[in-house]
Order: C-alpha cells, then structure tokens, then sequence
C-alpha cells in the first residue's frame, strides 16, 4: 500500500502482464492520486468537488483506464474502474473470449503466456514474441521459443459445432494447462 488514503484497488491482467491500480482519495484534503504498478500517474492536491474521473493509461499497449468517483451518501464514495470504455467487469469477461493465458514454470521460472486470438499475436512474461505459423492438416500452429525451449499453441477445431476454435500450448512437445 502507498498511502494512507487508499480507497481501491484494481488488478488489470492484460497481455503483457497483470497491472496494479491503486486509487488514493483524500475526502479531506481534496486529494486524487492514482498509482500503476506502483509509480505514480495523476496527482491531484487541494479538488474542491470530490466526485469524478480520473482517466489514464495501463500496460505497453497504453489502454484507457478511467476511475469513477461517485457520493453514494453523505461522505461515503463508491470507486467503479473502466478499462477499454468498459466497466471492469465487462473488459475480464471479453478478454476471456478474446485471449487465452497460461501458467507454466520454465527453467525454474514463472511463465505467463497469453495469446490474442484475434491477432494471434504471442505474448510471454509482457514480451510480444516473434513467432512463426503454419497451416498443418488438423488446424494452424503458432511456434515460438521461451529461452531453450520449442513451444507451439496448436488451434484446433473443437469437436463439438459449438465450440469453436480450441487452443492448446504446448513446451517441448507437453500440453500445458490453461489458466
């Protein structure tokens, strides 16, 4: 915790890593400060209205964040985060649909890879990864290397009519569980 006045906090995963939002609200003194990650982004001394936005940006891709400050009664606020123009909520339960995350331990160390399924591009520990595609005969293979190791994501037509694409990661040869 940064300060003495944080009212919220926020995680944020996106594709190149998980973001910290802290919002600090001084319902005294008039103080707006939000952190990201830790470092400061907006300082604000001495606002005379209380209630409002505060609009910033998140992760390498520079996404729009906004804090929401309302009165709910009295000196009581309630803290709502937009990311992308869409409430929190909203944006986790889109980037389901649209990317897919792996967990994985390589050479000791943590891994998270996400893929954007829109634009197939590969993202591993916040790096965007070179990566090479081929159409094989059961659907299309991304391949790309984490240090040593060979990884591909196969996508493969799911084998129900509903379930459209599925993908799968796997490390030197290994699936690897999603998320």
């Amino acid at each position: 915790m940064l300060g003495g006045d944080v009212v919220a906090v926020w995680e944020v995963a996106l594709s190149d890593g998980v973001h910290r939002i802290e919002f600090a609200h001084g319902t005294t003194t008039g103080k707006r400060v939000v952190y990201v990650n830790g470092k400061e982004v907006i300082r604000r001394d001495w606002m005379f209205k209380l209630v409002g936005k505060e609009t910033f940006t998140v992760g390498g891709a520079a996404t729009r964040a906004t804090i929401n400050i309302e009165a709910v009664s009295g000196f009581a606020y309630e803290y709502s985060l937009e990311v992308g123009g869409k409430s929190l909520q909203k944006f986790i339960d889109n980037r389901a649909k649209t990317t897919k995350t792996w967990l994985l331990s390589v050479d000791g160390g943590a891994c998270r890879v996400v893929l954007e399924k829109d634009t197939m591009d590969v993202w591993c520990n916040g790096q965007k990864m070179e990566t090479t595609g081929e159409f094989v005969d059961d659907g299309t293979e991304t391949h790309f290397a984490v240090g040593e190791h060979d990884c591909c994501i196969k996508a493969l037509s799911g084998k129900k009519r509903r379930s459209g694409i599925e993908h799968h990661l796997l490390l030197d040869g290994q699936n690897v569980s999603p998320q």
